[in-house]
């Protein structure tokens, strides 16, 4: 009974709330968890679950040392799991209502300086087809600030090269055109011309970056040459693809460009979500006015 609620729920986030692949799985993962608990506490319907059952939750998560932000998106996916049962009339009340979430402390995001970028876009070996595909894929991440998920969902036709745009699918199946820069639009003409006819298969259909087998390129492989050419760019931390969208738009509100456009850019459907990245230049700034200015 419980695992069926369950399913339906994610079924209810792909077709209705057009949620990512990725959304879905954490949700998954963490009601899931959430489940196997109840089960070992006996409880075998939702409707039982209480307001007490839930800080016994909570009380065993701290217990297991998980981070704070870990705990806080455990409970944004119960809320929303309740919230649609209730509605559903499954149970009559959500008992994750009057649970607070743990103040988080502000992260502000990671991102590259421009010499750790121009090495970066170095790495690849540019005499193969999977060298040109990854020059593509980070140039194209690091020009337009698009998310990993939006960028291996491109087809073909996704990139308009007249106009320097490409179209690209957000969070609930948003469509936003997002500018490319010439480098950008070189790089994957390039990969379009002498890399992906290498990579091609019958199987490979409209995708625009393939994996060395011809199928649609995924995030995970996108991880793991970041690693890969960050390591050979002599720099030794480890980031995510992430991180170019962060450098993005850092590097545009640098530049001087306005919030509200960095917004539209991004995707982003809250300005809120955009404003970390005024906290990222300002700290920016400062440290290069403390080594820059003899009487800082």
């Amino acid at each position: 009974m419980l695992e069926t609620r369950l399913d339906n729920f994610l079924r209810y986030l792909q077709a209705e709330k057009h949620a990512s692949h990725h959304t879905i799985q954490d949700y998954k993962r963490d009601i899931r968890q959430f489940i196997d608990y109840m089960e070992q506490q006996g409880i075998a319907d939702y409707a039982e679950v209480t307001y007490i059952h839930v800080r016994s939750y909570l009380a065993e998560l701290h217990v297991r040392e998980y981070a704070r932000r870990s705990i806080a998106r455990k409970l944004s996916a119960l809320r929303s799991f309740y919230l649609y049962m209730l509605r559903e009339g499954v149970v009559g009340i959500n008992p994750f209502a009057q649970v607070h979430t743990p103040k988080l402390d502000k992260k502000l995001p990671r991102f590259m300086y421009p010499e750790e970028i121009k090495a970066l876009l170095a790495a690849p070996n540019l005499a193969t087809a999977v060298g040109l595909r990854d020059r593509a894929v980070m140039e194209t991440l690091y020009a337009s600030g698009m998310r990993v998920g939006e960028l291996v969902g491109m087809d073909l036709d996704s990139v308009d090269f007249a106009n320097g745009v490409a179209l690209v699918f957000g969070k609930g199946s948003k469509e936003r055109y997002v500018p490319l820069g010439e480098y950008a639009l070189h790089s994957i003409k390039l990969y379009i011309e002498r890399g992906r006819p290498q990579l091609v298969t019958a199987e490979s259909g409209q995708a625009l970056f393939l994996n060395s087998r011809g199928g649609r390129l995924s995030d995970r492989s996108i991880r793991r040459f970041i690693d890969k050419y960050m390591q050979q760019a002599s720099q030794s931390q480890k980031i995510s693809p992430h991180v170019l969208r962060h450098t993005f738009a850092t590097h545009m509100l640098e530049a001087g460009a306005d919030l509200r456009t960095v917004q539209e850019l991004l995707g982003h459907s809250n300005i809120s979500t955009t404003q970390i990245y005024t906290h990222v230049t300002r700290d920016h700034l400062q440290s290069v006015y403390n080594r820059a200015h003899p009487r800082a």
